[in-house]
């Protein structure tokens, strides 16, 4: 299910409701120098859509499948623990790594999210600078160390 291009550029789904947190996790990865391509999307409801192609996300051409997905734990209406629910109950796309991205530092979360499936949780860091280190040992770890499943 991997997407990637013969440059081993990586597509990353960012799934975030709030505005500036998308802008900034996009400003950290072009700060990094990234060669990966971030997509986002607004919440769970639309994160499925895309994963789906439904709706807006049809085009595979403009809309490719994800090697990863940050996904943020509150958002309204389909949240990030019902939308881990869904991604891991779906073959087609259900071995794509995702990554939990949220201000929570609640134990039960943390919790709960490995046992939906959530292959990493991370807290936001606060500071800009943090925020580009910890994408920056996220995508290496995930994009240069381990194999992840075509």
């Amino acid at each position: 299910m991997q997407q990637q291009n013969s440059l081993n550029v990586h597509i990353i789904l960012l799934a975030e409701d709030d505005p500036e947190d998308r802008f900034l996790t996009s400003r950290a990865l072009e700060k990094n120098r990234s060669k990966h391509q971030l997509f986002t999307v607004e919440n769970g409801r639309q994160l499925l859509d895309y994963l789906d192609g439904n709706n807006d996300y049809e085009d595979r051409g403009r809309y490719p499948m994800p090697s990863l997905i940050l996904l943020d734990l509150n958002m309204p209406g389909v949240d990030g623990r019902e939308a881990l629910r869904e991604i891991r109950n779906n073959p087609s796309y259900s071995s794509i790594p995702v990554i939990m991205l949220t201000t929570s530092e609640s134990r039960e979360d943390i919790s709960n999210c490995y046992e939906l499936g959530a292959n990493s949780y991370m807290c936001k860091p606060t500071d800009f600078t943090d925020l580009m280190s910890h994408l920056e040992a996220l995508t290496q770890y995930w994009f240069e160390t381990v194999e992840l499943p075509e």
